[in-house]
Formats: C-alpha cells, sequence, structure tokens
C-alpha cells in the first residue's frame, strides 16, 4: 500500500503543473491574444497555411482550446471558411506537442526548482502591484515556473510509489497490451483534463523507469485521443459550429492515433537499430519526438483532402436553416473581441430574416406565420443573452460603443417583432387599405433595399434609406388621422373601421420607426468595430 503523503505528493505536483498551465496561458492569451487573432486571419488563407499558423500560435499560447475558439469564431462570424479553420485545428495538435519538448528539455534537465521559488514571486508581484500588461506578464512567469515545480513534485512521488502502481500489468510489448495503456492514456486526460499533464505524467513516469518507450509511447497516443472526450462532450447541445469543430477534433485524432498505434512497433525498431545510445540515455527525447512525428504526419496526410474532410462533416452536422442563433458558441465568451464580431453578424442576419418576414406579411393575404415568428424569437432572446454575458473590460472602447449599439438594435429587434407578432390585424388593414398603399409601398420597398444593402456591405445606404421610409410614414400620419377622424364623424366609415384604420397608420409609425433605428444603430456598431 503506497503512502498517502506520496500519493498526496504526486496529485499535488500534477495540480501545481495544471495550475501552472492555466496561468502561464491566461498571461499569454491577455499579451498576445488580439495580435495572434491578426495573425489567424492573415495566414490562414488556405488549410497549409492555417495549419502552420494554428500551430504557431498553439506553441505560443500553449493552449490548443484558445486556438480552436479563435477558429470557431472566425467561422461563426462568416471570416473565415470551415475549410481554412480546419487546418487550425489540424496544426494546433502539432502546436501541443511543444509541451513536451519543454518538459523533456527543461524540466528534466536543466532543474530549475531553485531558480522557479523566485520567478514564483517576482510573477505575483508583477500581478498585484503591475500595469495591466505587467500583470499579464506576471501571470505567464509565475505559472511557467509553477510548471517546473509541479514536475519536480511529481518527479518525487512517483519515484515513491515505484512498485506500487501496477503498470507492469500493462506489458507493453504486444498491439493488445499497447490498447490498454492507450485507454489509461485517455482516461487521465479525460479526468484532468489536459493531454499536456497527460504527456507530462507520461515524461515523469518514462524517466523514473517506471515503464518503458513501448508503454510511454501507448500513453501518449491515449493522451491525444483523450482530448475529444472533452471536446465531444462540451459540443453537446452547443452551437453547429462548435458541434462541427468538436466532431472534427474527434475524426482527427482518432484516425492520428490509429495511425500512432500502426507506427510504434516501426519507430522502436528503427531507433534501437540507428541510435542505441539515445534510447538508453535519453528516452524522454525518443518519446517526445514520435508524440510530435506523428501529430505531423497525420496533417501532413490530412491536409490534401481538406475540403472533402469538411464536406464530410457538414454533412454529419447540417446548420439549422435560419436559426442564426446557432453561430453563438458559449466558448466564444473567453475570446470577447470575436464573440462581438459573431454577436454582430447573429444580429444583422436576424434584422434581414425580420423584414423578411415583414415584407411578405405586407405583400401576401396571410400572416407572418407562427413558425417564422417562434424561430425569430428564439434568435433574438439567444442574441441578447449572448450580448449580455460578454465581458468586454479588458478590450478597446470601440468594442463599448459596438456592445451598446448592438444592445439598442436588440432592443427595437424586438419591438419589431412584437408589431408582427401581436397585430395581424393591423396588418390586414394596411393591406387592405387603399390611402395607406403608398406607404405600404415604401415600406416594403425599403425592406428589399435594406437587404440589398446589407448583402453588398453599405450599410450607410441602409440607414439613409430607413431615415427616408421613417420621414416619409410620420408625415402622413397626421393628414391620415384627420381624414379618418372626418370620415368617422360623417358617419362615411363605421366606428370600428375608423378605429383599426388609426390603429393600423399607427403601426406603420411604429415599424418603420424600428426599421430607421435599427439601421442607424448597426451603421454605429459597424462604426465602431472599425476603431
Amino acid at each position: 500500500m503506497p503512502d498517502l503523503i506520496v500519493i498526496a505528493e504526486t496529485l499535488g505536483g500534477l495540480g501545481l503543473f495544471l495550475l501552472g498551465m492555466m496561468l502561464m496561458t491566461e498571461g499569454l492569451r491577455a499579451l498576445a491574444g488580439d495580435a495572434l487573432r491578426r495573425q489567424l486571419m492573415h495566414f490562414t488563407r488556405t488549410p497549409l497555411s492555417g495549419a502552420a499558423t494554428g500551430a504557431a500560435c498553439t506553441a505560443l499560447l500553449q493552449s490548443s482550446s484558445a486556438t480552436t475558439v479563435a477558429a470557431v469564431g472566425f467561422v461563426a462570424a462568416e471570416l473565415m471558411s470551415f475549410n481554412n479553420a480546419l487546418g487550425i485545428i489540424f496544426g494546433a495538435n502539432i502546436g501541443t506537442t511543444i509541451t513536451g519538448w519543454i518538459v523533456a528539455l527543461v524540466g528534466f534537465k536543466l532543474k530549475l526548482e531553485l531558480l522557479a521559488l523566485p520567478l514564483v514571486f517576482g510573477g505575483v508581484l508583477l500581478r498585484l502591484f503591475g500595469a495591466a500588461r505587467l500583470r499579464a506578464t506576471g501571470s505567464a512567469l509565475a505559472g511557467f515556473a509553477l510548471i517546473f515545480i509541479g514536475i519536480d513534485a511529481m518527479q518525487d512521488g512517483m519515484q515513491g510509489l515505484e512498485g506500487s502502481l501496477p503498470l507492469d500489468r500493462f506489458g507493453g510489448a504486444t498491439f493488445v497490451d499497447r490498447l490498454r495503456l492507450v485507454g489509461v492514456g485517455m482516461l487521465f486526460t479525460s479526468v484532468t483534463p489536459s493531454s499536456s499533464a497527460a504527456v507530462a505524467a507520461s515524461l515523469t513516469l518514462l524517466n523514473a523507469g517506471m515503464i518503458d518507450l513501448g508503454q510511454g509511447a501507448a500513453l501518449v497516443i491515449g493522451a491525444d485521443i483523450g482530448t475529444t472526450v472533452t471536446a465531444g462532450l462540451a459540443t453537446i447541445g452547443a452551437a453547429t459550429d462548435a458541434r462541427r469543430t468538436g466532431l472534427s477534433h474527434v475524426i482527427y485524432n482518432v484516425m492520428t492515433g490509429v495511425l500512432a498505434m500502426c507506427l510504434v512497433a516501426p519507430y522502436l525498431w528503427l531507433v534501437g537499430r540507428w541510435l542505441p545510445d539515445t534510447l538508453g540515455s535519453e528516452p524522454e527525447f525518443v518519446l517526445v519526438a514520435f508524440h510530435s512525428g506523428f501529430n505531423i504526419i497525420g496533417v501532413v496526410m490530412v491536409l490534401p483532402v481538406t475540403a472533402q474532410f469538411a464536406a464530410l462533416v457538414e454533412r454529419l452536422v447540417p446548420r439549422a436553416e435560419g436559426e442564426h442563433a446557432a453561430r453563438l458558441d458559449p466558448r466564444l465568451l473567453a475570446e470577447p473581441v470575436l464573440a462581438m464580431q459573431t454577436l454582430h453578424k447573429a444580429v444583422a442576419a436576424v434584422f434581414v430574416d425580420v423584414l423578411q418576414v415583414l415584407e411578405r406579411a405586407l405583400a401576401r393575404e396571410s400572416g407572418p406565420g407562427e413558425e417564422a415568428l417562434d424561430r425569430l424569437e428564439r434568435d433574438l432572446d439567444a442574441c441578447q443573452a449572448f450580448a449580455g454575458a460578454i465581458d468586454l473590460r479588458a478590450t478597446k472602447s470601440g468594442e463599448w460603443e459596438r456592445q451598446i449599439a448592438l444592445i439598442h438594435t436588440l432592443d427595437h429587434l424586438q419591438r419589431l417583432h412584437e408589431r408582427l407578432e401581436e397585430e395581424p390585424l393591423r396588418i390586414r388593414t394596411v393591406r387592405a387599405s387603399a390611402e395607406l398603399a403608398p406607404e405600404r409601398k415604401a415600406l416594403i420597398e425599403t425592406a428589399q433595399a435594406v437587404e440589398r444593402a446589407f448583402a453588398e456591405g453599405r450599410l450607410d445606404a441602409a440607414a439613409a434609406r430607413g431615415r427616408v421610409l421613417n420621414e416619409q410614414v410620420q408625415l402622413r400620419v397626421a393628414p391620415y388621422r384627420d381624414a379618418t377622424a372626418a370620415a368617422m364623424a360623417r358617419h362615411e366609415i363605421s366606428l370600428d373601421t375608423g378605429t383599426a384604420r388609426l390603429e393600423a397608420v399607427r403601426w406603420l409609425r411604429r415599424v418603420s420607426r424600428h426599421v430607421a433605428r435599427i439601421t442607424y444603430h448597426l451603421e454605429n456598431a459597424a462604426a465602431a468595430a472599425g476603431k
């Protein structure tokens, strides 16, 4: 029975390693998040450049999830095709292997434990008392140091556990033995959840002589596949782009894992034949080289068929027609600028849908349609909830202005939706009234013109058309009301008919004002985004 103190030390070392990874990622993301997003956008014209950029960004951030979330955001905001985003996702797998090299090169060889403690203290001081960028630097520095303190604690703990862990029962010489160890690696990553932690633990076990290279190879394969469990669970009930990303991650990592299992035996034979000294004295480097190697080979094999891969995933996870809220992935909230871009795109798309429903209701002898109104309500509610969840405190002022403009837009969209939902009688009266025919025609033509302007990106033209419509309807209201009241007084029309006409012109006035304000606020949102 292993000593409880030894177990506590091992688990504590693992915890320190994970805490260090989280702090370092948080700091690096704050320091370089915007710049790396720009690089991701600039250097992802093809799946190949996307893979290279995804690998570099993940290596710098030490977080494949941050890189993947950025890719999801670009696709959701229609700033990048799903094909090119797949390149980023594939490349992120290569970037995560850098952690293994850091552990092997620095954690085991340079022994930075004594230097790490002062680094933690310095990082904490910067985080407590520094300005914004210094606080981010402090987090990254303290996290970097904690990684090595954790590795040292894990090493000490695992040496005390030698003889207590039943790893010898798994063998490692046969394919079945390795499959079982793959399962162990998957379980470790699912529980942690961090493939970096699983790789670090495997390297520590190998360094301590508790496993051989074949067992270590199986464990890191399991760690790579294990990351898909978390990704798969995270996509349950998530947005379409998130589910596509998660499924892509699962399919690709399982394919790469199968490839790696086929390469273990040939790789060990080649190393034993050509580098026997390295195999005996530097097994950690042999293992991390294998980890990087099979991930690189996997990317090289999948890149030529990225388009076919993307088409398969899109067929397996189709996007619901018209469900614009499906692009609002909660994971994007970790990247406020991307979240704002995605929200902006979704709100504009919902407005176009509302205009189309309005146009059909005015042009045909039928109401807006309950199904269409329910779908719009779901989209608007989701957009409002997402807008309220975005935290822009650490971003530039332009994003604040954009958020305010979008909140105003959503408020007017909700009111416009209510006009469509609660007042079908007014719509029928507008359609039937010959006196209101010019205004009805102007509203239909404005809706069509605004839709065209949005498709062409001419928000200034859309806003101008909305203002003209509003002014035209406002000028018509008073004379029409007076004429209707006079007709009622002369008993030319009944009280019910006159009241319906007055309510119809009031409905037109409100609708035209909402359309004008929505186009105005969306124009402001676009201007704020450019600051």
